[in-house]
């Protein structure tokens, strides 16, 4: 006989309930699907559970162990996330370090065969100018005349010359091959160089693999929270509210809750039509790429000051151009594609970047705390807004900080974009 009853079922259930997100939190890493193992209360268990004193008590308790594990898991996964996306920017570093570096050294291997090659042609012109002068004539025509003394002395005289011309013909030819050994050594180490970059671009791929998939599992803990933990807090508020009112009004306040999102989901995309038809930021030119933020450069692509703020510290060479837009001023897709990344990235503060195919990416940095607007894996049109400007990483004031990718390497976007008729600033 089956002595179960619906307040023992509903404990149960929530005790289980508590007991898979516990394991989901232990697996978070590995697997994002753990996130999901967990057995949440229904509001029907939740409803039955509030008839009983006990059984209501108890499901109090669970709920907010639940809300507590959801609260753990995101956490978890978040600070996951930032470890892979730090290890990623170090090897994004470390490649751009590298190019820099095979790119040096290739100029200084072509100046040397440059040189090389000039000392080369030198030596070719001083040994025929040797050829013409006849210097193999001259022990002969020194005996042959050996009886005048003044053909003597004039041939004398000829030979000193020539013994001078053969001395800076030995020093010239030295001169080419010691060129010529140095160019060789020199593309030497281009190549070595070159290999060295190519070794640090697919650590760069790793890397941001695994950066990818650590902040889908993020962005899937956070989904799984923001669903579950708005219902178990009103399953939690319903259980505490002494006044005897059904699920069914809870259940129509979630509904309103769900209305607002959607009118103001709404109301952002009106906004993002008017900058459009204004031709402000946002708008999209014929060739179909988009101004990122409005607003006066304030940093331009190259070397500068290492800026350290927030905990970190920014590189020597600044491979994006910066945006003065002020605090909470929106930011949109410079062109339409897939987002590869929507999250936290050390010196960058918040970061979206975009794959915009053919080998363009661009990305967007220092963006305020809550002002990410799009996700990993989400399609974006050209002109939509993504985020909302902040100061976070290593930030000395509220900007944009805009970078163009091309493959691996981040070039100008200054002439890339006015090339697309999109003028920065």
């Amino acid at each position: 006989m089956d002595r179960t009853t619906p307040r023992t079922s509903a404990v149960r259930r929530l005790l289980a309930g508590a007991l898979l997100v516990s394991v989901a939190v232990v697996g978070a890493v590995a697997s994002p699907q753990a996130a999901f193992a967990a057995d949440y209360p229904t509001w029907d268990e939740v409803e039955q559970a509030k008839a009983d004193t006990a059984a209501g008590a108890a499901a109090v308790e669970e709920i907010e162990g639940l809300i507590g594990q959801l609260e753990v898991n995101v956490a978890e996964t978040r600070a996951e996330a930032e470890r892979r996306t730090d290890d990623l920017m170090v090897a994004q570093q470390k490649y751009d370090d590298a190019v820099t570096k095979a790119a040096r050294i290739q100029a200084e291997a072509d100046a040397s065969a440059k040189e090389a090659a000039d000392a080369e042609r030198n030596a070719g012109q001083v040994a025929a100018q040797l050829y013409r002068s006849g210097a193999g004539d001259l022990s002969v025509n020194l005996f042959l005349e050996a009886g005048d003394a003044k053909s003597t002395d004039a041939l004398l005289s000829k030979l000193g010359s020539m013994n001078q011309m053969v001395e800076r013909s030995s020093e010239v030819y030295s001169l080419a091959q010691e060129k010529q050994n140095a160019a060789a050594a020199l593309g030497d180490q281009a190549e070595v160089a070159k290999a060295e970059r190519e070794k640090l671009r697919i650590a760069a791929e790793e890397a941001l693999r695994a950066a990818q998939e650590a902040q889908a599992q993020a962005e899937a803990a956070l989904a799984e929270s923001q669903a579950k933990k708005t219902e178990l807090e009103a399953q939690l508020k319903f259980l505490k509210d002494a006044e005897a009112k059904t699920t069914a009004a809870y259940e129509e306040g979630e509904r309103k809750r769900k209305e607002e999102e959607e009118r103001r989901r709404k109301e952002e995309e009106r906004r993002r039509r008017e900058a459009i038809e204004n031709g402000s930021a946002g708008g999209v030119a014929t060739s179909g790429w988009a101004l990122p933020a409005s607003g006066w450069i304030s940093g331009g692509y190259g070397p500068r000051e290492v800026i350290c703020e927030n905990g970190y510290c920014s590189n020597s060479f600044h491979y994006a151009t910066d945006l003065a837009t002020g605090c909470w001023s929106p930011i949109y897709a410079a062109n339409s594609g897939v987002v590869t990344y929507a999250g936290w990235s050390g010196s960058y503060g918040n970061f979206v970047k975009i794959d915009h195919g053919g080998g363009i990416s661009t990305g967007y940095a220092h963006i305020v705390d809550g002002g990410l607007l799009v996700g990993y894996g989400q399609w974006v049109s050209a002109g939509q807004q993504i985020a909302w400007t902040g100061t976070t990483g290593a930030s000395t004031g509220c900007h944009l900080h805009f970078e163009v990718y091309d493959g691996w390497n981040r070039i100008d976007p200054v002439p890339f974009m006015a090339a697309r008729g999109v003028y920065l600033g």
